[in-house]
């Protein structure tokens, strides 16, 4: 009887303890970071190159290093031949 009502003693004092700590409220900072606007100028970049490569290239990227040569082969081109026309440009 002695080791029930010592236990329920002990479990009345963590039960306390318990309810003491929940009572407790501690402020938690939330720190907000934004997007760093030299990234969003990156993506930007890259967008709107990716989007003149797929859509619009017919071989003025490659034109530089073969000469009149890239507008007759049109590397690019084929390369995103199937991509282009899902994404809505006409090419032919």
């Amino acid at each position: 009887m002695i080791l029930y009502i010592g236990w329920i003693i002990l479990e009345l004092k963590y039960i306390h303890l318990n309810l003491t700590c929940m009572s407790q409220s501690k402020e938690i900072a939330i720190s907000k970071s934004s997007v760093p606007k030299i990234a969003i100028i990156a993506l930007a970049a890259i967008f709107v190159l990716g989007m003149f490569v797929v859509g619009f290239d017919q071989g003025h990227i490659f034109s530089v290093v073969f000469g009149e040569q890239a507008f007759d082969e049109m590397y690019i081109h084929e390369l995103t031949h199937d991509m282009r026309h899902a994404a809505g440009f006409p090419c032919h």
